[in-house]
């Protein structure tokens, strides 16, 4: 594939807050936010492919790496024919993939990865705080369980955490994300917005 989509990643713990600088982001002309899990939280849950999401998502475990890179394709493919995204004037924004090596290695001939946005929250409790919030106001049945909450924590930190290794160092941004969601996205887009407007031309010109 010649054209691989230019984007920034974000990477964190669960319940460091990627979703939701990733939405914000979203909102802001010249940025288009796709979060892996949204992708498959939307899936038919009766439908064989939501089946084997379920099996895998109910325990606190990752799914399948073929899995997740073939919906992943899918959904990018509908969201550029449909023109909601536009590559030739988004930068895209993804959040909850890559989650293993073996996904960023498969990924690599799609993306152009030009930033990865590593947020810190060194405050577990704290995450699983975010988190149980997160499964009561979305009903997100995957958050409420803690048993499953801290298995996440140990795949992430098993399984996640060394895709950052995989990346150039130098296009590695740590961002701290103990503060309020505001005073994060601050951060955020004091990265982000100089590879936007460098990449891409204002998109309210055009």
């Amino acid at each position: 594939m010649s054209h691989r989509y230019k984007c920034i990643l974000l990477f964190g713990a669960p319940g460091s807050g990627k979703g939701t600088q990733g939405k914000i982001l979203g909102q802001v002309p010249g940025f288009f936010h796709l979060a892996c899990g949204d992708v498959f939280r939307s899936l038919d849950l009766a439908s064989p492919l939501g089946k084997k999401f379920m099996t895998h998502s109910s325990k606190g475990e990752l799914v399948p790496d073929e899995l997740t890179v073939e919906m992943w394709q899918q959904n990018m493919k509908a969201q550029v024919a449909l023109s909601i995204f536009k590559p030739a004037q988004d930068l895209l924004v993804l959040d909850g993939i890559p989650r293993t090596v073996s996904q960023a290695k498969a990924l690599q001939n799609y993306i152009d990865v030009l930033a990865v946005l590593h947020l810190i929250c060194p405050d577990q409790k704290e995450m699983v705080r975010r988190m149980r919030r997160r499964a009561l106001k979305e009903n997100r049945l995957d958050d409420a369980d803690e048993k499953v909450i801290h298995h996440r924590f140990d795949v992430y930190r098993n399984e996640t955490e060394p895709v950052l290794s995989y990346y150039p160092a130098n296009i590695i941004h740590e961002v701290p994300a103990t503060e309020s969601p505001s005073m994060v996205l601050m951060s955020v887009l004091d990265l982000v917005a100089p590879i936007q407007d460098h990449h891409f031309k204002n998109p309210l010109t055009l």
